[in-house]
């Protein structure tokens, strides 16, 4: 057998577990630093990259690239590169614009290396032990801002902001209801009871401390979610039950979480005159104006970086609100749409389809990663979260890790 194995030859560089070993520690160190850094995700992924390009068979790897999931997000880059030839924005503009969309392309390596790994989980626990000591340390903030490491617009964020913050935290409190109702159903109440009081860590943080009110949206989806694939009748009728509860004593015990409501109406109807206090107003600006762009080149859009030329042309002078202009619709579909028309909503539509595939079985992994792109599909109605830096990492990450452990345990009950 030793003849056979080896014909003298060095076993390959993809089998050592040193290496492997090392790729593993990277992804961990990736979910460790997100909620807390931009930089260190971003010079760590380099090296992941570099880390785990050894590991790979090639030949395997490319017989996997037949799948939708993998294939995908590099459609996506492709369609990102040529898009810049037709474009009509800056060329600083469409190279700044192939940024985003190249982060994808970091999904179908995760998949594959996840896939191989025995360490998927120890990526989820690290990145859940990393936000839960940011929400500690986002109430010590709260209560004195002194212990501040960084300048932020929030009172009670001690990093980054609130919007970022909001969404870990969301992501965190749903990944957990999942092994919360399990150790219940086990009667493991310690376990259970460990589970429940982190997702209200993360819960009244987001009451109490710093929302962003796409992450309460995101929370009632998500809650739809546990209970149609979680839950019978009656106990998801309970859940909704505990839910209005819980609502309504927020409510009552938060003027944080009131006020971040009703200033809704108030954004909307001072926006055009105090653009300080108009994001709601922005957002329906934003809409119109990028709807019309849509319209003028519906095939295929403006190109790759086009966005910020788009709002150039249709500044008005009739309020600052009308002549501001951006370069993000915060709207993901609108973003997509403005740059590469219907050929770019249907590849980012089948992009989402494919993974939540990926994601429609049983178990924890399955869950988690089913969390991840249902998330950044409803936070993406207000926002371009996939392509947003922290927003877009998270979905990468959630779905390249959460994806590889899917497919590592599908192949096992294959075999």
């Amino acid at each position: 057998m030793n003849a056979e194995c080896g014909h003298g030859r060095r076993p390959a560089l993809g089998h050592s577990a040193a290496l492997t070993g090392t790729t593993d520690g990277l992804a961990v160190l990736i979910a460790a630093s997100l909620p807390w850094s931009t930089t260190a995700p971003s010079i760590l992924v380099g090296l992941w990259l570099l880390a785990v390009t050894p590991t790979i068979d090639w030949r395997d790897y490319g017989r996997q690239l037949a799948r939708p999931a993998f294939a995908l997000p590099f459609a996506f880059l492709l369609l990102a590169l040529v898009g810049t030839l037709w474009s009509d924005g800056a060329w600083t503009d469409r190279l700044h614009a192939i940024k985003p969309v190249a982060k994808l392309v970091l999904i179908p390596p995760l998949l594959y290396h996840f896939s191989r790994s025995e360490r998927g989980l120890w990526v989820c626990v690290v990145f859940l032990g990393s936000c839960a000591l940011l929400a500690v340390y986002s109430w010590i903030v709260l209560l004195d801002p002194a212990w501040k490491i960084t300048t932020t617009a929030s009172a009670g964020v001690p990093v980054k902001n609130y919007i970022d913050q909001s969404q870990e935290f969301t992501l965190c409190a749903f990944a957990l209801a999942l092994p919360a109702l399990i150790f219940w159903r086990d009667r493991r109440v310690v376990a259970a009871g460990a589970c429940l009081a982190l997702i209200l860590l993360f819960v009244t943080n987001m009451v109490f401390v710093a929302s962003a009110r796409t992450a309460l949206l995101c929370i009632a989806v998500l809650l739809a979610l546990f209970a149609w694939r979680h839950l019978g009748r009656q106990a998801a009728l309970l859940l909704l039950a505990g839910a209005v509860a819980a609502s309504t004593l927020a409510w009552t015990t938060s003027p944080y979480l009131r006020q971040r409501i009703t200033d809704i109406a108030v954004e909307y109807r001072h926006g055009h005159e105090d653009i300080s206090r108009a994001s709601t107003a922005q957002r329906l600006t934003y809409w119109r104006k990028a709807l019309h762009a849509f319209t003028e080149a519906p095939l295929i859009g403006h190109g790759t970086g086009s966005i910020k030329r788009q709002f150039e042309r249709a500044a008005t002078g009739g309020s600052r609100l009308d002549a501001e202009i951006v370069s993000n619709p915060h709207n993901q579909t609108l973003n997509v749409a403005m740059q590469w028309g219907l050929l770019g909503v249907v590849l980012l539509y089948t992009m989402w389809i494919a993974h939540l595939r990926l994601f429609l079985g049983q178990g924890l992994a399955a869950w988690i990663g089913l969390v991840a792109v249902v998330q950044n599909i409803a936070s993406s109605l207000l926002n371009s979260h996939l392509f947003d830096f922290h927003e877009g990492w998270m979905y990468v990450l959630g779905v390249g890790v959460a994806g590889g452990m899917v497919l590592k345990r599908r192949a096992g009950a294959e075999s």
